[in-house]
C-alpha cells in the first residue's frame, strides 16, 4: 500500500506539476510563428445554433462589428431545427446587412457537428472560424486570429476565452485560476510546436483542411488533432479574446464538464493513433500527458486516498497526508457554496474546481465505458 500511495501521488504530481515543468523546458528554444498583422484572407464565420433567440442577435451583430473588411467576411448560421425565433432573427438581420449572412436550417435535428458538416461546403472563405451562439469577440479578435495564417505551417488557431458577468465585466482578471493555468500551458505548447486543446468558441482553421466528422465527434477537439496529424501547427493566440458568461450554477457547470469530458474521451479513442510516441514524438507525449492522463487523474487521486487510509499507522507523514487531503476536499465543499461570489478566495475556488473537474471525469469515464455518446446539445444558458 505504501508503494501504491507513493506511485499514485507521483502520478498526480506529474500530471499537474511535472508536465508543466517538462513542457517549459522543451519550450526553451521556441518555434517561431511568421505572423503578419496585414494578412487579411477571406473569412467565413460559422455559428451553430439551437433555440438561441436570446443570444443570436447580439452574437451576429458582434461579428458584424469586428475590425475586418466587410467584403472579406461572411457569416453562416446553421439552425439545428430551432423551435423559437432564432431563424426569424437571423433572416431579419441578413436583410439589412452589408456583410453576407446566410441561414441554413438542419432538419431533423442532428447536433452541432452535423450542422458544421452541412454548412462548411457553403463557406467561401479561405479561413473558417467557429463561434458559439453566445460568443462575443473583442473588436480585433479576428485580425489577431488570422494574422497567424501568414505562416504556411499554421493550420489551426485558437483564441483566449475570458469569463464575464451579465453586465459584461470580466471575472477574475479574465480567467479563473484554472484557465490561467491552461492558457500558460498552451503558450508553452505553442512554442514547442502545437497545442493539444482549444477553446471551441473562438477557433480558426484553413478551410481546405476541414474534414467531415461523425455526428458524435467533438469538432473542437478532433479537427485540431486531424490538422496536427497532417503536419500543420495548431497554435494559441492569446490576443484573440472571446467573452462568455460565467456559470455560477454548480449543477450546470458539472453537467457541462461531464458532457465535454465524455466527448473528449471518445475523441481520444477515435484519434488514438496520435498517442503513439514512436510515430508522433513530442506531440504524442503532450497528448498523453496533457489530455489522457488529465482525464484519468481521478484514478490515482482515489488510490492516494484509499492507500493513505490503510497506512496511517506507518508514520506521522501519512497522518499529515490524510489530514491534508480531508482539508483540501473540505475547502472544495466550501468552494461550492461560494460559486456565485465573484470575490470568493482562491483557496476555496481552486480546490472546488479541481474536485469538480475530476468528479466530472470519473462520471464521463463511466459513461464512456458503458458506450454512451452525446450528440445533441442545448444552449449553455438553458
Amino acid at each position: 500500500m505504501e508503494t501504491l500511495f507513493w506511485f499514485s501521488l507521483a502520478l498526480v504530481v506529474y500530471v499537474y506539476i511535472g508536465y508543466p515543468v517538462v513542457i517549459k523546458f522543451l519550450a526553451a528554444q521556441p518555434k517561431k510563428i511568421a505572423a503578419d498583422d496585414t494578412h487579411q484572407p477571406t473569412v467565413s464565420i460559422l455559428i451553430a445554433a439551437f433555440n438561441e433567440e436570446k443570444e443570436i442577435e447580439s452574437t451576429i451583430r458582434n461579428k458584424m462589428a469586428l475590425d475586418y473588411p466587410a467584403e472579406k467576411l461572411e457569416i453562416i448560421v446553421v439552425s439545428d431545427e430551432s423551435e423559437d425565433r432564432t431563424d426569424e432573427i437571423v433572416e431579419s438581420i441578413a436583410q439589412d446587412s452589408a456583410i453576407s449572412i446566410k441561414l441554413v436550417r438542419q432538419v431533423p435535428r442532428k447536433g452541432k457537428t452535423s450542422g458544421l458538416n452541412l454548412i462548411v461546403p457553403d463557406a467561401t472563405g479561405d479561413i473558417i472560424v467557429f463561434s458559439d451562439a453566445n460568443s462575443l469577440y473583442a473588436p480585433d479578435a479576428l485580425t489577431q486570429l488570422v494574422k497567424n495564417f501568414a505562416d504556411i505551417e499554421v493550420g489551426y488557431v485558437t483564441g483566449k476565452m475570458v469569463y464575464a458577468t451579465e453586465d459584461g465585466s470580466i471575472v477574475g482578471d479574465g480567467c479563473s485560476s484554472y484557465m490561467k493555468y491552461e492558457n500558460w500551458l498552451r503558450e508553452q505548447e505553442t512554442q514547442v510546436g502545437s497545442i493539444v486543446g482549444v477553446d471551441g468558441g473562438i477557433d480558426a482553421m484553413r478551410r481546405v483542411l476541414y474534414e467531415t466528422l461523425n455526428a458524435d465527434q467533438l469538432p473542437d477537439f478532433v479537427q485540431p488533432l486531424k490538422v496536427a496529424e497532417k503536419g500543420y501547427r495548431v497554435i494559441y493566440e492569446p490576443n484573440a479574446l472571446l467573452k462568455e458568461e460565467a456559470l455560477d450554477d454548480p449543477d450546470r457547470e458539472y453537467s457541462m464538464r461531464v458532457r465535454v469530458s465524455l466527448r473528449a474521451l471518445w475523441a481520444l479513442h477515435d484519434m488514438r493513433q496520435l498517442l503513439n510516441p514512436f510515430k508522433h514524438g513530442v506531440f504524442a507525449f503532450q497528448l498523453i500527458s496533457h489530455k489522457l492522463l488529465r482525464y484519468l487523474a481521478f484514478i490515482p487521486l482515489i488510490w492516494v486516498f484509499i492507500a493513505n487510509l490503510y497506512i496511517l499507522d506507518e508514520g506521522a507523514i501519512y497522518v499529515l497526508a490524510i489530514i491534508g487531503q480531508l482539508a483540501f476536499y473540505g475547502l472544495a465543499y466550501k468552494g461550492k457554496q461560494h460559486t456565485a461570489d465573484d470575490d470568493a478566495p482562491v483557496y476555496y475556488t481552486l480546490p472546488y474546481y479541481f474536485t469538480l473537474l475530476n468528479v466530472a471525469c470519473l462520471h464521463a469515464t463511466w459513461r464512456y465505458i458503458k458506450g454512451e455518446k452525446q450528440v445533441i446539445w442545448k444552449p449553455r444558458a438553458g
